[in-house]
């Protein structure tokens, strides 16, 4: 026999083998996995490969049939959930869900969001308090450079803006941006 048709005989022989094994022995041993390994589908899936593979290893040159070899199969599956279980154990998985992930945006939505806010609420301010906010906060101004711009002394300026930025904090409090 030429050593193509010897490797075709091999490769039928291995695929009706696999067929019969998944035929009479894949939906138990798969719920049997997935029970072990609580709920984990697609590792089921991989243990029942792996324990096929295993099988046709083992059995390949025996004249044993595949259904003759349901208690061996339970074993192995049973042994490659276990070595799961001890490998996760020792080292963390590599990968982590997207849904567990909570990661910032750097992105200028939350600056536009903030900004319209204040805005607002700085429209609800009277105007003696929205102009103190305005020149000292917005544009830079110090506190002697406000009262030069109104031409106000300094302390009026000091206390106008202790008492706007009171009001706009209750302001934004009452719209739930800010705690008080």
């Amino acid at each position: 026999m030429s050593g193509a048709s010897a490797t075709s005989l091999q490769s039928d022989g291995c695929e009706e083998f696999v067929r019969a094994v998944y035929h009479h022995h894949a939906a138990p041993l798969l719920r049997y996995a997935a029970r072990l390994l609580r709920g984990d589908w697609h590792k089921a899936e991989d243990l029942l490969q792996e324990a096929t593979a295993r099988a046709w290893k083992h059995f390949a040159s025996d004249s044993t049939d595949a259904i003759s070899i349901r208690p061996w199969l339970f074993t192995v599956v049973r042994n490659l959930a276990i070595d799961h279980h001890r490998a996760r154990g020792i080292r963390p998985p590599e990968t982590h869900s997207v849904d567990d992930l909570d990661l910032p945006v750097d992105d200028a939505i939350d600056n536009i969001l903030t900004t319209q806010i204040v805005l607002d609420a700085l429209g609800q301010l009277a105007p003696p308090h929205r102009e103190i906010l305005t020149l000292t906060y917005y544009h830079g101004y110090s506190v002697a450079q406000a009262a030069t711009s109104l031409g106000i002394p300094p302390g009026t300026v000091k206390s106008r803006s202790y008492y706007a930025l009171r009001a706009l904090r209750d302001i934004l409090h009452a719209r739930g941006v800010v705690q008080p």
